[in-house]
C-alpha cells in the first residue's frame, strides 16, 4: 500500500485493521492481553508496520501525566564514574523510551538551582547519588519518585536504593593488605560529609580491630590530588607512628599520597603500600600501577535506572548490593 504525504494516526491503522480505535491503543500500549485476541493485536501490529505508524508520543504523555524524562542528580563530573553512571542510566532509560538529563550539583555538594521552572511538572522520577543529595530539597527531587545511589537505606529519601557494596570492597584491600603482613595503617580519609565515606572508615575499622597487634590512624583530605598530597605530606612528618600500608578513599586521593611519598624519599611498594577505590583510567596510568577496588559504574547506572522504573510501575526493585572486585596491581608489597 503506497503511504499518505500526511502522517498517519491511530484511526488509519484502526480502519487497515479493521478495528476500533481503542483496540489499537490497548494493542500498541502492549496492555492488550486478556482483552484483546492474539489474531487481532497481530493485525493491528502489522497494519502499523504498513502504514509506518508512530505513537504520538507528547500527546500520549499528555494525556499520561507523564513526560518520560528521569533527572540524574551527581556530584560535580570531576572523575568518569559518574560519566560511567550516566552511561547505564541512559542505556536503561532508551530501552524504555525515557530521556535523561543530567544535572552535576555545584562542588559536588550543597543546593543548586532549579533547573526547571517546575521540576514536579518537567520530571517523572529523580535518581541521585548521596553525594548530592543536599541539591534535592532546592530543586524539590524530593518530592518526586526517587531513587538514591551509595546511600544508607535505613536513612534514604528515596523510595529505593542501590548501593555497591563498598564495604566488602574495603575489607578486601584489608585482607590483601594484611595477607602480605601489613599492621600499620594509614587511613587517607575523603573529607565528604557522605554515607558512601562513613560505611568506608566503618568497615576498615571493624576489619583491623579483629586483628591484635594492627594499629590505624586516620587522615581527612578533599577530593583532589593537591588537598591528598598536603594531608599525606603531614600525616608522613608526624613523630611516633611510621604506618607502611596507605588505604585511600579513591584512587585521586592515592594519586595525591603518591606524590606526597616521593617527596619524603618513599618508595612505592618498597617503603609505602598504597591502595585505591574506584579503578579509574588514572590507576593505571601512575607508577607504579595502582592497587584498587574495581567498581562498575555502569552497571550501578544500570541497576538505579531499572530501580526507579520499578518505582514508577509500583513494583519492588532487584534487592542485594552490587559486588565489587580487588584488582592487586603493583603499589602494594610486604612491609619493609
Amino acid at each position: 500500500m503506497a503511504r499518505s504525504s500526511t502522517r498517519p494516526t491511530s484511526r488509519d491503522v484502526a480502519r487497515v485493521a479493521g478495528v476500533s480505535q481503542a483496540a489499537v491503543s490497548l494493542v500498541l500500549g502492549d496492555k492488550w492481553r486478556g482483552r484483546v485476541s492474539e489474531p487481532t493485536a497481530r493485525r493491528v501490529r502489522e497494519a502499523a508496520r504498513e502504514l509506518g505508524y508512530r505513537p504520538n508520543l507528547a500527546a500520549r504523555n499528555l494525556r499520561l501525566g507523564r513526560t518520560r524524562t528521569v533527572l540524574l542528580v551527581v556530584p560535580a563530573l570531576t572523575t568518569e564514574f559518574f560519566a560511567g553512571v550516566y552511561t547505564g542510566v541512559a542505556r536503561v532509560a532508551a530501552e524504555h523510551g525515557f530521556g535523561v538529563v543530567l544535572y552535576p550539583s555545584p562542588e559536588g555538594v550543597g543546593p543548586a538551582k532549579d533547573p526547571f521552572a517546575s521540576a514536579q511538572a518537567a520530571l517523572d522520577g529523580v535518581i541521585a547519588s548521596s553525594m548530592a543529595a543536599d541539591a534535592l530539597s532546592a530543586i524539590r527531587g524530593d518530592q518526586l519518585p526517587l531513587v538514591m545511589l551509595d546511600s544508607d537505606p535505613e536513612g534514604s529519601l528515596g523510595a529505593a536504593t542501590v548501593n555497591l557494596d563498598i564495604a566488602d570492597g574495603i575489607r578486601q584491600v584489608a585482607d590483601h593488605l594484611l595477607d602480605l603482613g601489613h599492621r600499620r595503617f594509614l587511613h587517607l580519609a575523603a573529607d565528604v560529609p557522605s554515607w558512601t565515606f562513613e560505611v568506608r572508615a566503618d568497615a576498615l575499622a571493624a576489619r583491623l580491630a579483629a586483628v591484635p597487634d594492627a594499629v590505624l590512624r586516620t587522615v581527612r583530605a578533599p577530593i583532589s590530588i593537591e588537598g591528598a598530597q598536603a594531608a599525606t605530606e603531614t600525616a608522613l612528618r608526624a613523630t611516633g607512628f611510621r604506618a607502611t600500608a596507605l588505604v585511600c578513599d579513591d584512587d585521586k586521593l592515592a594519586a595525591g599520597a603518591y606524590k606526597a611519598a616521593r617527596r619524603a624519599g618513599l618508595r612505592i611498594p618498597d617503603d609505602l603500600s598504597v591502595t585505591g577505590l574506584d579503578d579509574l583510567g588514572l590507576a593505571t596510568a601512575i607508577d607504579p600501577e595502582l592497587t584498587t577496588v574495581r567498581l562498575d559504574a555502569e552497571l550501578f547506572g544500570e541497576r538505579g535506572m531499572r530501580a526507579l522504573l520499578a518505582v514508577l510501575e509500583g513494583v519492588a526493585p532487584q534487592e542485594g548490593d552490587i559486588p565489587v572486585t580487588l584488582v592487586p596491581r603493583a603499589s602494594t608489597a610486604p612491609p619493609p
